[in-house]
């Protein structure tokens, strides 16, 4: 026996249908197929809103849900690192406690799948729940040369705890020292790397001209790079050479990423049979820098976007639907199909999921979503409202 739903609207991961087509489902929640109203026959359950595929968060720190409502807003990046590095240690019940409750919350908001940022062991008992599909990203920083070797040690070693799938991958060019680039570059090889790309002006600043704040974070912290030379061009045209033996690069919020620097980009990821994707994260460029990204040009241009929900140390929810209302605000023409499939099959595509995620798809167990409140001729998000189905 098949489930048949039907709504106003059936986006597909790819497209927006409106003729009544039926989502056929086995008894086991995965795709058969998606068929007109006739081929359906009878017993179709006919919804309110948009049948939808379930959320894919690219881009998450679940192990930082404990500092929620923590740190202010406005504070600008190296603001913000300073905060994190102060309050970032707690109880680990405490920690345990607000990562089931983070994720409690990313379940009601219809994500099915994350990528997350892992500098501790701390996901890892709830992630042995299997609510929802994780790709673990663990993630290196150590600017001081001579810590290099450690820095790697740890990263391989956590590396261990985690289930698949997972990689190394760096923290942001401002973090990571040549040194330590050099060790962990081996791991990028045919893996999914993700990055933080040039959140705030103060990282081209480093590496163009050798100046900005964390120049002076660094100094005030007693960290001495001695083998740092600015390279006069910007951030990511700087270390990118490191990341070409990747499969894929998911580069992380691009809040001050120029037309110049997407157009490099892209002719380096197809040089380099590199997939690139770039992860939106709007909510938390507000709550940090007060910016977004220049997300209409990056459209323009042909870059696969995805959407993430940063940490809620940097934003007041993990609502993938939340994002892409934040995102209309600032963008209106962006159709609404578009939006979606950034939060559903680009996403999927970029933790190397699509083969089960991401799109209404035979023999895919994507997960079922009920949106109401869109409304689809005049393109607006902003009343939506999310309910999982399955």
């Amino acid at each position: 026996m098949f489930k048949k739903l039907t709504a106003d609207y059936l986006f597909t991961g790819k497209e927006l249908l409106s003729n009544g087509e039926v989502l056929l489902l086995n008894d086991g929640g995965l795709v058969e197929a998606v068929v007109s109203a006739n081929e359906a026959g009878e017993g179709v359950e006919k919804i309110e809103g948009i049948i939808c595929p379930g959320f894919i968060n690219t881009h998450c720190h679940l192990e930082l849900s404990h500092l929620k409502n923590t740190i202010p807003q406005y504070t600008g990046l190296v603001g913000f690192v300073q905060q994190v590095m102060a309050q970032r240690a707690a109880d680990d019940a405490q920690i345990q406690q607000a990562i089931v409750l983070a994720e409690k919350e990313m379940l009601q908001e219809g994500i099915v799948a994350v990528g997350d940022i892992c500098n501790t062991a701390h996901t890892i008992p709830q992630k042995q729940q299997k609510k929802l599909h994780y790709y673990n990203f663990i993630e290196t920083t150590g600017w001081i040369p001579a810590m290099a070797e450690k820095r790697y040690e740890q990263a391989v070693h956590l590396l261990q705890s985690f289930a698949l799938p997972k990689s190394i991958v760096p923290h942001a060019p401002y973090s990571v020292s040549e040194v330590l680039w050099e060790k962990i570059a081996p791991h990028f090889a045919n893996a999914i790397v993700t990055m933080h790309n040039q959140e705030t002006p103060d990282e081209d600043a480093l590496f163009q001209k050798g100046e900005g704040l964390f120049l002076q974070f660094y100094q005030q912290l007693g960290i001495h790079n001695p083998d740092f030379v600015p390279s006069g061009k910007s951030s990511i045209q700087t270390v990118a050479h490191h990341l070409a033996g990747a499969a894929t690069l998911i580069a992380v919020h691009n809040t001050y990423t120029h037309a110049n620097d997407w157009e490099w980009l892209l002719h380096w990821a197809a040089s380099n049979k590199v997939q690139l994707y770039a992860a939106l994260c709007v909510n938390a460029n507000r709550y940090i820098e007060q910016q977004v990204p220049s997300v209409s040009a990056m459209l323009q241009m042909g870059i696969p976007i995805t959407i993430g929900t940063d940490s809620l140390a940097s934003n007041t929810r993990l609502s993938i639907l939340h994002e892409l209302q934040t995102i209309q605000t600032f963008f209106p023409d962006i159709p609404i199909a578009t939006l979606l499939q950034w939060a559903t099959l680009n996403g999927a595509k970029a933790l190397g999921m699509e083969a089960y995620l991401g799109s209404f798809e035979q023999g895919k167990q994507p997960g079922v979503l009920q949106l109401t409140g869109i409304n689809i001729p005049k393109n607006q998000l902003h009343h939506a409202q999310v309910k999982r189905l399955l």
